[in-house]
């Protein structure tokens, strides 16, 4: 069902900062960056390996990230997985009984198509599924 880890996720206060860490002192190259208005996240992308860290900075204290960040504090928000196929990946979990946030795909960064899964059913981990688009746009 899942092909490899795609990236993890970490909620953070703001961008500059975490890239100075991951960026600048971890030395992890900057893959992309983008505000993704319908997530509520401005998002970076650094590459490690074939997968990623993605930092996620909220554009407000209301959206899921800023509510996270208030509940939890910065530190890991989710595990992504790419799949090929979203849409197919979802009725399987939904099948197996797996409670879904997303019922059907949204637009993730990079313009992928992704999904969470509730982490009630997968041990308290918040788990995202991504079909990354064809051809990715070079980093910015």
């Amino acid at each position: 069902m899942f092909e490899r880890i795609d990236h993890v996720g970490v909620a953070v206060q703001e961008i500059e900062p975490a890239l100075e860490l991951y960026r600048d002192r971890l030395g992890l190259p900057l893959a992309h960056r983008e505000v993704v208005e319908e997530q509520g996240v401005e998002a970076a992308l650094l590459d490690v390996g074939e997968g990623h860290i993605e930092l996620l900075a909220p554009l407000g204290p209301d959206t899921p990230v800023g509510k996270f960040l208030t509940r939890k504090g910065p530190g890991m928000h989710h595990v992504a997985y790419q799949v090929t196929d979203v849409d197919a990946t979802l009725r399987e979990l939904r099948e197996a009984g797996f409670a879904l946030i997303d019922e059907q795909p949204r637009t993730g960064i990079r313009g992928s198509r992704v999904a969470f899964l509730h982490p009630r059913g997968t041990d308290g981990v918040l788990t995202e599924i991504v079909q990354p688009v064809a051809h990715a746009e070079p980093a910015r």
